[in-house]
């Protein structure tokens, strides 16, 4: 799975790009996120809340696509998606 990470989430990650390998046959959003946190667990408390769930504040989009509203969130599958992006509120001026 090829994941975009924006702003301080690259940063933290050292890549804006990183590509993941999910073994499930039909993998899903939550096999994607777990891959993602296994190859770079950096990230774990930029995007967990205590409780090890999304923080609120982050996006996760497939294909542009808010999972959590379009799609089936966490079990949502990804066998015919390209692109997963994860990223911060973006704020400015």
């Amino acid at each position: 799975m090829r994941w975009k990470l924006f702003a301080t989430l690259s940063e933290t990650a050292g890549d804006s790009e990183i590509e993941t390998s999910v073994d499930a046959e039909e993998p899903t959003l939550r096999d994607a996120f777990d891959a993602l946190l296994v190859a770079h667990p950096e990230l774990e408390s930029a995007v967990l809340d205590d409780d090890g769930s999304l923080q609120d504040h982050l996006r996760v989009l497939c294909d542009g696509e808010d999972p959590f509203r379009a799609l089936e969130g966490w079990e949502t599958t990804l066998s015919n998606v390209e692109e997963l992006a994860l990223f911060p509120p973006v704020s400015g001026g």
